[in-house]
């Protein structure tokens, strides 16, 4: 199964320097544009339908730029990390992501939790006879996306993720099969 892989529009805490985590987040105005813009930048568009996160600013960014061209849906597993106590918070953290792969945020889930719920999520998505669907979604979920569709470690994920670099694209390309 092949995945187009969208990350959300830009949000009010990321300006701000906050890790939304589970919280729903806003899209500021550069977000909300980036949203729209969204789909002029992608490379492919031929995905068969959008699975977005739950949680507002990831439904927003798939509402804006795929609404009248694609089928929605949401869905739970595709939520960013939840930080617990980090939630809304400064995003301090990141500079020690590593720390969290096994062991949970203080009163949260831990990387490996994540990668849990998107293995369901793929499965589920593999058996439902979809060849090509896209994401729209957070920067957890993607580093999992790295471990198990190739073969990163969570700590290459985490040191190879694109945002150390400002590295952004119009969408992530991703293969799926159960064997992996």
């Amino acid at each position: 199964m092949k995945i187009t892989y969208f990350v959300h529009g830009t949000t009010t805490d990321n300006e701000q320097g906050l890790a939304t985590g589970w919280n729903p987040g806003e899209l500021s105005s550069l977000g909300i544009q980036q949203a729209k813009d969204l789909p002029k930048l992608a490379k492919s568009l031929d995905f068969e339908a959008m699975y977005s996160s739950d949680l507002q600013r990831a439904i927003d960014s798939a509402q804006l730029g795929f609404a009248t061209t694609h089928k929605l849906y949401q869905d739970k597993r595709l939520r960013e990390a939840n930080y617990g106590d980090y939630n809304g918070g400064s995003h301090h953290f990141k500079h020690n992501m590593a720390n969290f792969i096994n062991t949970p945020f203080p009163g949260g889930e831990s990387y490996h939790d994540v990668e849990i719920r998107m293995r369901s999520f793929l499965d589920e998505m593999k058996s439902s006879g979809l060849n090509h669907i896209a994401i729209m979604a957070h920067e957890a979920p993607q580093l999992a996306l790295e471990v198990i569709t190739n073969g990163r470690s969570w700590q290459e994920a985490i040191a190879e993720n694109w945002r150390n670099t400002k590295a952004w694209q119009p969408g992530w390309t991703y293969y799926y099969s159960p064997e992996e």
